[in-house]
């Protein structure tokens, strides 16, 4: 299981995972829509192969079903907290897809190392910058995500994540869930050859980032920006575009 293994075992094993996932991204793609009705837009900016990140804004419990299920054609892996193992259902499903386990006190350079080493396996990674749920709308972003991404030369894919902050509400009234997926302009960070990214520089990285999640989100849910829902002030001056 992930959580006995070391990073590079958990790596080593991915193509046992894969297997595993070629039948149950179908399963989930399938079952999705009977509980959740999802919008998709821009799913030509997630990159085919390689190691990528989707940077999304962290709403609710269903934010990492609704984008795996969204993409037919690539698997996603995050890490998640030991805890989610053991509730029942989830649990199972998060070990038979593989995601990596990591405990509550290892949020630091080892969980950092971990999400480089898997990155730099060519992955496709879900990440949310902000480090925990915000549906009442974006808070500032940590410079982790810009700290592995600059190591691991890793394509970043700001995904927004619009209507799913109320599905509790909505279920409860025997309605399905909502939740509109937006895969906005896929971007690297610019190093300049740089091997080692002063903490500033980090900071300016993940702050054009989270200006250019918060321009993902559509318009009818401007509020959803929070931190950074003055558009105007974004730069791109450590971004290059894709």
């Amino acid at each position: 299981m992930p959580d006995e293994l070391s990073i590079e075992e958990y790596i080593a094993r991915q193509p046992e995972y894969d297997k595993r996932r070629r039948i149950l991204l179908p399963v989930l793609r399938a079952a999705v829509p009977s509980f959740c009705r999802i919008e998709v837009e821009g799913l030509e900016n997630v990159p085919r192969q390689g190691s990528a990140s989707l940077m999304i804004n962290h709403i609710s419990y269903l934010d990492p079903i609704v984008v795996t299920a969204s993409i037919p054609f690539r698997y996603t892996i995050s890490l998640s907290k030991i805890e989610n193992f053991r509730i029942p259902v989830v649990g199972w499903f998060l070990r038979q897809w593989g995601h990596f386990p990591i405990h509550r006190g290892d949020y630091d350079r080892k969980a950092l190392m971990q999400t480089i080493a898997l990155l730099q396996s060519g992955q496709l990674l879900l990440m949310a910058p902000e480090g925990t749920r915000h549906a009442g709308g974006l808070q500032p972003g940590k410079d982790g995500l810009a700290y592995v991404a600059t190591k691991s030369d890793a394509v970043i894919v700001p995904t927004a994540i619009c209507g799913a902050e109320n599905w509790k509400s909505r279920m409860k009234r025997l309605r399905r869930a909502y939740a509109k997926v937006v895969f906005g302009r896929a971007f690297r960070f610019r190093t300049d050859g740089q091997r080692r990214i002063p903490r500033q520089a980090l900071s300016q990285m993940i702050r054009e980032a989270m200006y250019q999640l918060a321009a993902t989100i559509p318009d009818e849910y401007a509020h959803l920006r929070g931190h950074y829902a003055e558009l105007e002030k974004s730069t791109t001056d450590t971004i290059d575009f894709i």
